[in-house]
This record gives structure tokens, sequence and C-alpha cells, in this order.
């Protein structure tokens, strides 16, 4: 069940209201969810891998809080923006690599709005097998509504938005923003939540999953020690 395809010509007026308002209070929901992570650190802090580093904002942010930090990317043009961003940085390296050609060992693995771009359990055993004893799965991700519970947080999350785009982002943007940079890869989500969460907690005993405002969902595990 997705507000996006519901029929109702009120619904998709509202929703079509609501796109120029958010449209003119931009803000980033992904962005939004760093000071979760960063909450969220395990106690060492020796590697962390952040997956589908696009910009490499995360990896800013991560910078600093450990020794060493690994930003993956399966898009060509994203690493590369990246990889010149942090350019001279001994302790920030960069690859163009999908996720399941990364090995080694890591203190903490990140993960925002990309878990959805491949196959679940592969990946969340692959996560689980890089990390170190104590190390820690961050995961801010996307899942496709199917339920009523679904909708209610859709429903919530954009009647919010618009109020937090302006909070974020007072003053109005009359003209469309262009960074030319390259396009960020979207793809929409296969899994629900239900789906994800029974995987993931067959995968990873133990894993805290909760549904989020501004339709993300978090997901934390601990490598047991």
């Amino acid at each position: 069940m997705d507000i996006r395809t519901v029929p109702n010509p009120l619904v998709r007026a509202g929703g079509r209201w609501l796109h120029r308002v958010n449209q003119r209070h931009p803000w980033s929901h992904n962005d939004h969810f760093h000071g979760w992570i960063l909450r969220r650190l395990p106690a060492r802090r020796r590697r962390a891998l952040d997956v589908g580093c696009g910009a490499g904002l995360l990896l800013s942010r991560l910078r600093g809080r450990f020794d060493e930090v690994l930003g993956v990317d399966a898009d060509a043009a994203m690493a590369a923006v990246s990889t010149e961003r942090f350019a001279g940085d001994p302790t920030v390296s960069v690859r163009h690599a999908r996720f399941e050609e990364v090995d080694g060992a890591f203190d903490a693995i990140t993960m925002i709005a990309v878990l959805h771009h491949m196959p679940l359990e592969v990946a969340l055993r692959h996560a689980s097998e890089l990390l170190e004893p104590g190390g820690r799965l961050l995961v801010v991700g996307l899942v496709r509504p199917d339920s009523v519970t679904d909708l209610v947080w859709e429903v919530a999350s954009s009647l919010l938005n618009p109020l937090v785009g302006m909070a974020k982002h007072p003053q109005p943007v009359t003209e469309p923003v262009d960074d030319g940079g390259p396009a960020m890869p979207v793809r929409d989500a296969a899994e629900t939540f239900a789906e994800l969460s029974r995987v993931a907690r067959r995968v990873l005993l133990g894993a805290r999953i909760r549904r989020r405002l501004f339709f993300r969902y978090t997901l934390e595990w601990t490598r047991p020690t």
C-alpha cells in the first residue's frame, strides 16, 4: 500500500501540493540520520566501512572517529566524486567496488539507503562476516509499503516532511539547484518491512530494527564477542 499510488483525487492533489512545498524547502532524509549513526559507533574504532558512500558526506563525518575509513560505491561516478574529495587524506580511501567484493575486518559498517540495492540476505551475511567481534552494523534503509501500518507511517512522514524542510531550509528555493555532480543512483525497495525484519532477525540474531519517520527504517546489530 503505497501512498504515491492511491487513486483518490483529493489524496493525489494533496500529494502534488506537498511535492511543490518540499521542492521549495528541500532537505536530505539520508543526511538527517547521520546523527543516529554517530551516536551508535562502537567503542573500538580502528577501521570503518561505509557502503554506498556516494559523494562522501558520511565518510567526512566518520573521518577522525576511526584510524582508517574505507568507502565503497558500485557506481563509478559516485566513487570518483568521493575519491577526489579525500585525495591526499591517508586516513580515508575510496574504492569503486560492489559490497560483495570487499574483504578485510572492520569495527563498524554503515549503510544509508543502499541495502535495498543488493540481495538482502547475501549482503547481511557478508556484513556479519566482515565485522570484528564487538563490531557494529548500522543501516538506514528503505522498504516497500505494504500494510495499513506502513500507510500510517507514510502519511505521518509526508505531513511532517514540509515542516522539517521549512525548519532546516527556511529560505524558499525559487529555481532548481544543480551542484554539477553526478546523479545519485535511485531504486525502489523490493522488500517490505515485515520481509526485511524476518530475514535480518534470522541472519543477525539480536538485531534491532525500527520503523522511522521520513520513509526510513534503522537496523543495528553488534557481532557477539
